[in-house]
């Protein structure tokens, strides 16, 4: 990184980029989750392990787009990969065997047998939901509070604005670990529940990890009853090489991956069983119906490709251990953090708004939720600023509340 340079949250708010976007955007905004007040910068490169915003501020990137970015921006096999297929063709109205290819290494890593393409993690959950439903015949779905699924109806809070009673009826949201609460759902539920998904390590909840016997008592649970347990891996698939569920120990029936399998492209998949993955196909008399027009783009299949290659089970180790000694040199300086490998979240009793800016002005970028999301080119020189812009931006935002 170059010399710092000095920066207030009020030049972003003055910039013409802010002035131009709230002329067409709803507060200047089209991703909720990247929204910081009073208004965020703007990203001009990505180079490895640092961004440089519209001022030229340069930050070290731990939101890397929000855990999809295992690389950091711009790895040169990925990028030496996909740039001749610009011109031969970025989509297609038919399959090309790019998705061949991708599908092979998913399946080879994971062991779940069947892989089905869409654009984003959303869509994945979105398409494992249907298939459970379409499979069990049933309609209701079981899922955790405070974890993140995705935008879709079916898994945002039965109390958000927008959704409808008929969504309520068939989602039933219960404590993360509380077992009796489990229980009570699924008799309820009755022969009416078709699935059960969960997040392993679910980031909005805190990255905090399920109890194992919790985990186990939900696989025991839904194979008794006949339903589906559909793991989001779309944030934990980089923990192993076969997923947090592999690391666990569990097999479910279904998982929803994204974020890193698409090597900084957009991308989503579904795998799981042949016999439950079989509702999609074509040729059944009453098939699932799933379309997707830049589904398995040759780009997207090629960099996630090349991406997952590169992160193989040496990669995937060496990674954690950062995150690990990160974790632990944080705690040693007493900030409050969870997580674990590569996943790290601030616990802080703190505006998490403020903590955003205050690391951003040290020269970390984190997420709105308090999240780091380490990447491979990231250095010890990088750790050790991380641990220093976090620590200090922690300090100064207890001062200021203390006072």
């Amino acid at each position: 990184m170059t010399e710092a340079i000095a920066v207030e949250r009020d030049d972003y708010l003055v910039h013409p980029f802010t002035s131009r976007a709230r002329r067409v955007m709803t507060r200047g905004n089209t991703r909720s989750t990247l929204f910081v007040p009073p208004a965020p910068p703007y990203a001009v490169k990505g180079e490895g392990a640092i961004v440089t915003d519209q001022l030229g501020h340069e930050v070290i990137d731990c939101n890397n787009n929000y855990t999809s970015l295992i690389h950091g921006h711009g790895q040169p096999e990925v990028i030496e990969a996909v740039t001749p297929l610009m011109m031969q063709g970025t989509a297609f109205g038919l399959p090309t065997q790019t998705e061949i290819s991708l599908a092979e290494l998913l399946v080879a890593r994971t062991g779940h047998e069947r892989w089905r393409f869409s654009n984003s993690g959303t869509e994945a959950v979105m398409a494992a939901i249907r298939a459970a439903r379409a499979f069990t015949g049933r309609d209701v779905i079981i899922r955790f509070e405070g974890s993140y699924h995705g935008t879709s109806d079916a898994v945002v809070s039965v109390n958000a604005p927008g959704i409808t009673a008929g969504v309520r009826s068939d989602v039933i949201e219960v404590p993360q670990g509380d077992r009796e609460a489990f229980d009570a759902a699924v008799t309820w539920a009755g022969n009416t529940l078709a699935a059960v998904l969960i997040d392993l390590m679910p980031n909005r909840a805190g990255l905090v990890p399920a109890d194992p016997a919790f985990v186990d008592h939900i696989r025991e649970t839904t194979r008794r009853v006949d339903a589906l347990m559909i793991v989001d891996e779309v944030i934990t698939l980089r923990m192993a090489t076969n997923g947090l569920a592999g690391a666990y120990g569990v097999e479910p029936d279904l998982i929803s991956a994204g974020k890193i399998i698409g090597g900084g492209f957009p991308v989503g998949a579904v795998g799981g069983h042949a016999d439950v993955l079989a509702v999609f196909d074509p040729m059944a008399g009453s098939s699932v119906g799933w379309g997707g027009t830049f589904s398995a783009n040759p780009i997207s299949m090629t960099a996630g490709r090349i991406a997952m290659e590169l992160f193989d089970e040496q990669a995937i180790a060496a990674l954690n251990t950062r995150g690990d000694v990160l974790r632990g040199t944080l705690t040693e300086a007493g900030v409050a953090v969870t997580g674990s490998g590569s996943l790290i979240r601030i616990r802080e009793q703190l505006d998490l708004g403020e903590l955003w800016w205050a690391a951003y002005e040290r020269g970390v970028m984190l997420g709105m939720n308090g999240l780091l999301a380490l990447s491979t080119p990231m250095t010890d020189s990088h750790i050790q600023t991380i641990e220093r812009a976090v620590a200090e931006a922690v300090r100064a935002l207890r001062g200021r509340t203390n006072t």
